[in-house]
This record gives C-alpha cells, sequence and structure tokens, in this order.
C-alpha cells in the first residue's frame, strides 16, 4: 500500500511516499480499513519535528484523522462488518493514517454521518473530541454564558464556534478582518481583529468590564497571564497549547480563575456527541483545502506556513 513514511525528524521535507505492507489482522477484535481521508493536524507536524520522540520509534507513518470503509473484521468482531462507513481517531503513538490502509481495534470505530463526504469526515474526528472536552467537559459550559475563542479560524476554532452556539453561548472569536463574515456565518456573536485591536481591550469594552465566563485558547504566547484580564469572576480558561515561557497568573488568583490544559486525545463516546451535532445540523465540518496524498509535503506546508497569501480557514485534508 501507500504510505506517507519519516524516516528522520525536521519538516514537511522528511515525508516522503512509499509503498509499504499492508497491514493484517492479527487480533480478533481488530478490524482493517480503507481510507479515503485523512486530515493535517498540529499534532502530525509536531510528530514529525520530534517533539513527541519518546512515544515512537522510527520510521513513523504519522496521522490522528480516519474516514473510510471496513474492509475487514476480525472474528470477535460483531457490531461492524466489511461496508460500513467510519470515522474515528488513531490511537497516539501508534501507526497513524497517512496510508491506503488502517488497522485498529473496534473499540475506536465511530460510524461516519451519512450526511458527511469522506473529506468532510476526516476532519473532525481529533478535533471533534478534542472541542467536546474542552467545551463541555473541562469548561462546563452552560447556555447564557460568555465565550471567547482566541483562534477562530483554526480547525478547533471553527467548531468551538459553532459548539458553543449549539450550548446556547454568547460567542467572542478572535480572527483576521477578512475571515470575519466567515466567522459570523459558523455563529460567532462578535469577532475581534487580533492584528488591528487588542483583544482585552475590546471584549472588557464589549462586556462593560465583567469579562466572559469561559476562554478557549488555541494560540498560546500570553494567553494565561493575559486571559484574565478579560475574565469574569470565578471563570475558566482552557487551553490546547504548550506555553513554554513563564506566566504571571496574579490577575488569575484575584478572579478565582480555574485552567484547564487539555492534550489533544482520541475519545469514541466524545466523538458521538459531535456526530450528533453533525446530524441534526447543527455542526458542519469546515475545509480549508484537499490536497491528494501525493502533495502532503505542500498540505503541512500550507498548515505550517506563518505567511500565508490566502489566511487558513478550517481543516486541510488528504484524499486517498
Amino acid at each position: 500500500m501507500k504510505a506517507v513514511v519519516i524516516k528522520n525528524y525536521g519538516g514537511p521535507e522528511v515525508l516522503q511516499l512509499e509503498k509499504v505492507s499492508t497491514p493484517l489482522i492479527t487480533d480478533p477484535s481488530q478490524v482493517l480499513v480503507k481510507v479515503k481521508a485523512t486530515s493535517v493536524n498540529p499534532l502530525d507536524y509536531q510528530v514529525i519535528r520530534g517533539d513527541y520522540e519518546a512515544f515512537f520509534d522510527l520510521p513513523i507513518i504519522t496521522g490522528h484523522d480516519v474516514s473510510g470503509e471496513i474492509i475487514a473484521v476480525g472474528d470477535a468482531v460483531k457490531n461492524w462488518q466489511p461496508g460500513d462507513k467510519v470515522y474515528y481517531s488513531p490511537r497516539f503513538g501508534g501507526i497513524g493514517s497517512y496510508a491506503e490502509y488502517h488497522l485498529t481495534d473496534q473499540s475506536s470505530l465511530s460510524r461516519m454521518p451519512d450526511n458527511l463526504s469522506y473529506e468532510e469526515a476526516a476532519s473532525v474526528p481529533l478535533i471533534g473530541g478534542t472541542v467536546w472536552e474542552m467545551l463541555v467537559v473541562r469548561a462546563q459550559l452552560k447556555k447564557g454564558e460568555t465565550i471567547l475563542i482566541l483562534g477562530g479560524a483554526g480547525g478547533v476554532g471553527t467548531l468551538a464556534i459553532q459548539v458553543a452556539k449549539s450550548l446556547g453561548a454568547f460567542v467572542y472569536t478572535t480572527g483576521q478582518s477578512i475571515l470575519h463574515e466567515k466567522l459570523q456565518n459558523l455563529g460567532a456573536d462578535v469577532v475581534i481583529d487580533h492584528h488591528q485591536k487588542n483583544y482585552i481591550q475590546e471584549i472588557q469594552a464589549h462586556t462593560e468590564g465583567r469579562g466572559v465566563d469561559v476562554i478557549i485558547d488555541t494560540i498560546g504566547g500570553s494567553t494565561l497571564s493575559d486571559g484574565p484580564l478579560v475574565l469574569a469572576g470565578y471563570g475558566r480558561i482552557v487551553t490546547l497549547v504548550d506555553i513554554p515561557q513563564p506566566q504571571n497568573l496574579i490577575h488569575a488568583w484575584e478572579k478565582n480563575a480555574t485552567y484547564h490544559f487539555v492534550f489533544t486525545r482520541q475519545s469514541r463516546d466524545e466523538l458521538h456527541h459531535i456526530t450528533q451535532l453533525i446530524e441534526a445540523g447543527k455542526v458542519k465540518p469546515i475545509i480549508d483545502s484537499i490536497y491528494p496524498i501525493e502533495d502532503v509535503k505542500n498540505a503541512h506546508q500550507r498548515l505550517q506556513d506563518t505567511k500565508r497569501e490566502r489566511p487558513l480557514f478550517g481543516k486541510i485534508v488528504l484524499s486517498l
């Protein structure tokens, strides 16, 4: 089968499309899936550059999203059969989805929504579980509360806006001016161009000094220090980003703030909630662009570039 193989750590240049052996079912609970599409996540380029070297042995096949069709099942698999359309996130530290076929345990599978294409479905699993974890499990966002989503145009951000609205929240987000209409169409009530305006001053003005109940951080930087300046009393900050520099949390203490640190993870149970929202028409996957698997280097380059001619909006998908 075709697969993107990483033999050395580095940038997009280390991604090599090669012929490798197709995996075989060796455990009765396993299923073999024909991958129709996958997607590119920051987690993938972090793996490629060696951030998680302790979890992987070279050579590596990365990829943390699958949409596809089951082609074979183990003897113990009763609820799935060949021909079923599925989507899921491969186990972190195992063999990933940048390949024509993927072998997984039946426990990881979710039924693919009927109203999605394979490309749309491939953009959902990893961020779907992550967004539900951030908004519902950690932040416990409630109807009528206010939320600030920093980085609304990214994969997590575009989904988080929609989920927050489905939960009945008033949504603030940040994004470039050229994307404001698109972000509002997703459900954002107020969009702030963080390149042109100070989001802290803007939120303080919009909320008349009260602040927001929840902050979702997808960008890092000084968010842990600055966030409490626009946080309501007893507010919650949930961050997805590794933040290596020291942070001054004195303002968090004044607000009785709660911090949550979330590592992107795979969760079939949390993805189930996103599936329900998709099928109800309350959430739709947002795709920035689709690349054939042979063009994986350019797909990664688009995600990692900081100076893009066209701003990123949603997920980057690889089609097989």
